[in-house]
């Protein structure tokens, strides 16, 4: 039996899930949001009292969903921009392997930077860890090395994010 394309990209994936495409995905109502407190997952309220699932998502283990039986509807439901072009053959599977493969490795790089420069909470999504690692360095302003640090830093984010706009998001 073929493996499914989601079998295929998403488990050597994972980016939708671990805080590097959103910081958190909006729920269907309050019944989606208890059901999932009670597995341990934080939910955070928002204006419409439907919930909010907090990213990165603590169900995801490795690259898999620890409750995929009973994954919100939200995550049921999304496919990123490059699983829709792999299903409509505007890309083919290894050409979308190389995509992800580069993804992983610019998000890594960026993670890497962020606890050189001092900011180690891995429960935050990536855009605001990096944030933070930038505010804490610029204590050490006078510091040559944290500068060139920070640099590198605000690079890699940005080649991170223009990537992930481009391939997973949709669009710039």
């Amino acid at each position: 039996m073929k493996p499914s394309l989601t079998d295929t990209l998403c488990t050597r994936c994972g980016l939708c899930c671990d805080g590097s495409l959103f910081a958190d995905v909006e729920l269907a109502g309050t019944d989606e949001a208890s059901a999932l407190e009670v597995m341990g997952l934080e939910i955070e309220e928002d204006e419409d009292d439907s919930g909010l699932l907090l990213q990165p998502c603590a169900a995801l283990k490795g690259k898999r969903c620890g409750i995929y039986p009973y994954r919100p509807d939200c995550c049921r439901t999304f496919e990123c921009r490059l699983l829709q072009e792999v299903k409509r053959g505007a890309i083919g599977v290894e050409g979308a392997k190389t995509k992800i493969a580069e993804a992983l490795k610019r998000i890594e790089r960026v993670k890497e930077l962020i606890v050189q420069l001092g900011q180690g909470n891995e429960r935050l999504p990536l855009k605001e860890r990096c944030a933070e690692a930038l505010a804490l360095s610029e204590e050490a302003d006078a510091d040559p090395e944290i500068n060139r640090k920070r640099d590198e830093l605000r690079a890699a984010m940005t080649s991170a994010e223009h990537l992930i706009q481009e391939t997973f998001l949709g669009g710039e």
